[in-house]
């Protein structure tokens, strides 16, 4: 297991789990959302990349209007 937090509130998750699996874990949304770990955004195309214990995790949904 490894513990991420995920927009300020703490989980754990089974150790090679995949951003797109931690969304899918946690029943977030996967369209207009940005990943950011660890202040980095995370490019959709690197999504199947694992989650490293300890990572601070940020879902951002983008809003429209302005």
């Amino acid at each position: 297991m490894i513990t991420v937090t995920v927009n300020g509130e703490r989980h754990q998750l089974d150790r090679g789990i995949t951003v797109a699996g931690l969304l899918a874990v946690l029943d977030l949304p996967t369209e207009g959302v940005a990943v950011a770990i660890d202040a980095a955004v995370v490019p959709r195309a690197r999504w199947a990349s694992e989650v490293v214990d300890g990572a601070e995790v940020e879902v951002l949904s983008a809003v429209p209007g302005g």
